[in-house]
């Protein structure tokens, strides 16, 4: 059981590189600013593609990753002891892959977004 949750996971990781790295996809770092676009629009209940719940949990995972306080510590279990950041690592970075292309093709198909064409006042029109 454990070996099949092991692929399941290797599995999703890989999928969330080739769609982070595919060409004409988002490049990291348009994925980098969306982020809090997202938080803001699920905040305000304009996009549900996301929970607050798992925006929660996608903050959580990353506070422990950073955090000096683990569950497992490095100091006492060497490489053992950074199995567990690496793999909350691993689900922050592909769940975060995952949401923001959902978002990033929501923005698109709302009008919004960077890549949307900048609204000119009706009065400047002419």
């Amino acid at each position: 059981m454990a070996r099949a949750r092991t692929l399941a996971y290797v599995g999703a990781l890989g999928r969330a590189v080739r769609l982070a790295t595919r060409a004409g996809g988002p490049s990291l770092g348009d994925r980098a600013v969306a982020v809090p676009r997202m938080v803001k629009a699920v905040r305000s209940g304009e996009y549900t593609g996301i929970s607050v719940g798992k925006l929660a949990l996608i903050a959580a995972g990353t506070a422990y990753v950073v955090s000096p306080v683990d569950l497992l510590p490095e100091a006492a279990l060497g490489v053992f002891g950074l199995a567990d950041d690496a793999m909350v690592l691993g689900w922050v970075a592909t769940t975060l892959v995952e949401e923001t292309e959902k978002f990033l093709e929501w923005e698109t198909a709302q009008g919004r977004g960077p890549q949307a064409p900048p609204t000119v006042p009706s009065d400047v029109v002419r």
